[in-house]
């Protein structure tokens, strides 16, 4: 496992986060499609995975409600996929969520999107739903997982 450096970036940073994003995914989107989602948003985080001081990965997310943390983004680039990087984001992601308070970490992921529903749940998520995601024109499954014991 490759030991990738995780930063927390702000928006000044969103040019690097569309690039890696245009990598990874289709369709291509542009900055508002990240200053959308993150406007107004409370508790609103973005990470950057590096290796050799060059990013090669990101997650961004945002309080969903009071005790849940909804991650809306992860991506790794093609080249550093299978060293490790996406979870150490998400032990990254899941340390800050457990420092704010969150009880609970969400996240949706396309029915097609295999090795990251075999991810989530060898991390310890569950499936809690489906829900039809008309814009993506595919289902979404619904995963969460406890970041600790309510007190």
């Amino acid at each position: 496992m490759a030991n990738a450096e995780i930063e927390r970036v702000g928006p000044d940073e969103i040019p690097l986060l569309v690039e890696m994003y245009n990598t990874i995914f289709r369709p291509p989107q542009n900055e508002d499609f990240f200053l959308r989602r993150s406007r107004g948003r409370h508790n609103a985080l973005m990470l950057v995975a590096e290796l050799d001081q060059k990013p090669v990965g990101f997650s961004c997310g945002y309080e969903l409600r009071p005790t849940t943390y909804y991650s809306w983004l992860c991506g790794v680039l093609p080249d550093a996929r299978r060293l490790g990087v996406a979870s150490q984001l998400m032990d990254a992601e899941h340390a800050w969520a457990r420092e704010q308070g969150y009880e609970m970490l969400r996240f949706e992921s396309t029915n097609n999107a295999r090795p990251m529903i075999h991810f989530a749940i060898r991390s310890g998520f569950e499936i809690v739903g489906v829900r039809w995601d008309h814009r993506a024109g595919t289902n979404l499954i619904i995963f969460e997982k406890i970041l600790h014991e309510p007190d």
